[in-house]
C-alpha cells in the first residue's frame, strides 16, 4: 500500500462523506491522533478520473472493490453486471461520487479504504 501525497501538503487526508457514520469515526480518530489533517468533502468537491486512479493504485485495488453497492443507483446504473469495465466503472464513479466507498485515508503510511472504521488504526499505529 503506497502513500500518495496530499494536496494541501497536510500528513492525513480523509476523503469524507459527512452522513457516515464510518466516515464520522474515523475522522474523529484522526482528530483525536492530533495529526496534521486535509478534510475533502467529496460529494461537494468531486474526484477527478486521474485523482481517483492514484487513489486506487496507492491502496492496490480495482475500481469494484471500492464500489459501493448500497442504494438504487448501483442498480439502475446497470453496475451489478459483472461484465461492466474498469473504465465504465471509474466513469460512474465519477460523476456518481456517492458510488465510492468511504472513507479513503491518504497517510504517510499508506492509502487505505477505513472500512470497517477500526482499520484508520493500521494508519495511527
Amino acid at each position: 500500500m503506497a502513500s500518495t501525497p496530499s494536496p494541501s501538503g497536510a500528513s492525513f487526508t480523509i476523503y469524507h462523506n459527512p452522513k457516515c457514520s464510518t466516515s464520522r469515526y474515523v475522522l474523529d480518530a484522526l482528530r483525536e491522533a492530533g495529526v496534521e489533517l486535509e478534510v475533502v468533502d467529496y460529494l461537494k468537491k468531486p474526484y477527478t478520473k486521474a485523482q481517483l486512479q492514484r487513489l486506487l493504485k496507492a491502496m492496490g485495488v480495482k475500481a469494484p472493490e471500492v464500489l459501493r453497492r448500497k442504494g438504487d443507483l448501483y442498480k439502475e446504473l446497470g453496475l451489478d453486471d459483472p461484465s461492466v469495465s474498469e473504465a465504465k466503472l471509474l466513469d460512474a464513479m465519477v460523476q456518481n461520487p456517492v458510488l465510492v466507498e468511504r472513507p479513503i485515508v491518504v497517510s504517510p503510511k499508506a492509502t487505505l479504504m477505513c472500512r470497517p472504521k477500526e482499520r484508520v488504526h493500521e494508519l495511527l499505529g
